[in-house]
Formats: structure tokens, sequence, C-alpha cells
């Protein structure tokens, strides 16, 4: 009898395990699915704001600000508002982002030739799908490099203020390296903490929540490491 019983223990385990499985493919899936429609808004949106002569014709007024820092302010709404949102509201609120980033990145095609940003962005989609496919395969723990990137990342964002004021390119080139070398890392990181995240036993709405911030997560990465890149490889208009 004992015998007998082993083979169905055996047989339920793995399907449970097939089912975990299953379910945190279908998951990740859906993180990069959101991620790649975020993207691919931003870039159509940035495109067309460039080359219509929409991004001009506000560059010179107040409303640039507002194009500025309203993608903050809406990731700020997104982080600390994920609790009480639902989550059409929060892909609402995600799809609303990804246009105004792609308003505010509109300046990329007018500062920097087409072909240079064809081809740092395929090398930074590399990037990305290189770092991302460890971060989700590794063994290893990657949560002993988090702090250290983020003290990186608060080292470059207190950088990118202070290069405002005295425009210097020796801090920007620094800024771009370091950059460059900090959101690579993230994208393994980030990728190994949204893994972390699913739970099997998560309803649609809170499974739906954690595939859109997860999918904003690898966005920002995403964003950041092709605009360093843009800064250290792209080629200026004459």
């Amino acid at each position: 009898m004992a015998l007998g019983s082993q083979p169905r223990w055996t047989v339920r385990s793995a399907d449970v395990g097939v089912g975990i499985d299953v379910g945190l493919r279908d998951y990740m899936l859906r993180v990069y699915n959101y991620m790649a429609s975020g993207l691919a808004l931003t870039g159509i949106v940035a495109y067309v704001a460039a080359y219509s002569g929409f991004y001009e014709s506000i560059a010179r007024t107040p409303l640039i600000w507002l194009v500025i820092l309203a993608p903050l302010g809406l990731v700020m709404l997104m982080s600390f508002g994920v609790q009480r949102m639902q989550a059409s509201t929060l892909q609402l609120v995600f799809w609303l982002y990804a246009g105004l980033m792609g308003l505010s990145l509109a300046m990329v095609f007018l500062v920097f030739t087409g072909a240079s940003v064809a081809r740092v962005f395929f090398i930074t989609a590399g990037t990305f799908a290189a770092m991302s496919l460890y971060g989700y395969t590794t063994r290893r723990d990657l949560s002993q490099f988090g702090s250290f990137l983020f003290m990186g990342l608060i080292g470059i964002i207190i950088a990118s203020l202070v290069n405002m004021f005295i425009a210097s390119s020796a801090l920007q080139f620094a800024i771009s390296v370091i950059g460059v070398l900090v959101f690579t890392g993230l994208t393994a990181w980030d990728t190994q903490q949204i893994k972390e995240m699913y739970y099997e036993a998560d309803g649609s709405e809170i499974a739906g929540k954690k595939a859109i911030m997860g999918a904003l997560r690898l966005y920002l990465d995403f964003i950041n490491l092709f605009m360093m890149l843009m800064q250290l490889m792209g080629t200026r208009r004459d």
C-alpha cells in the first residue's frame, strides 16, 4: 500500500510544480507585454510629436514643464496609490504615463539622427533582453546588489541635478557611464524581484496589479538605459 501511494504523491507534486511554472510563465509574459506595449506607445508618440512640430511648439512655453514633470507625478501616483486603485485604473494610468513619456522624449528625435536612435535602441534592447533573461534564470540571489544599485541611482539623480546648473560635459559623460552600469544591473535585479512577487494563489485583480507595476519597473530600466546610451553613442544632428 505504501509503495502504491508514492507514485500518486509524486504525480500530484509534479502537477503542482507544472501549474506554478505555467502560471509564472503567463505572469511574466503579461509583464513583458505591458512593458513592450508601453515602449511602443512611447516611441510612436515621441516620433509623431517630433516630426509634426508639436513638441517644438510647446518647448518654448510653460507647458513644457508640465510635460517634464507630469510623468514623475504619475509614477508617484501609481507607486503610492496601487493599493487603492483597481487594476483597470492602474493600467490606464500606465498608458497615460507611457504617452507623456513619449511626448517628453520627442526631443531625442530632434537632437540625434534617426539612424543613431535606431542603432542605440537595438543595442539597448539586446542588453536589456540579456540581463532580464539572466535575472529570470539565475539561482543567485541578486538582492545583495540592490542597496548598491539604489545608491548608484541616487547618485545619478543628484549628479544630474547639479549638472543642470554647471553643464559639464565631463560630468555628463561620467553620469552616462555609471548610469549604463546601474540600469543594466537594475534590469537583472528588478526581473528577479518581479519573478519572486508571483504567488500562485493571487486573484486576477492582485495579479493584474503586480504585472502592471512590474512592467513599470522594467519600462523605467529600459528607458533610462536607452537615454544613457544615447548620451554616449548617439550622433547629434548638425
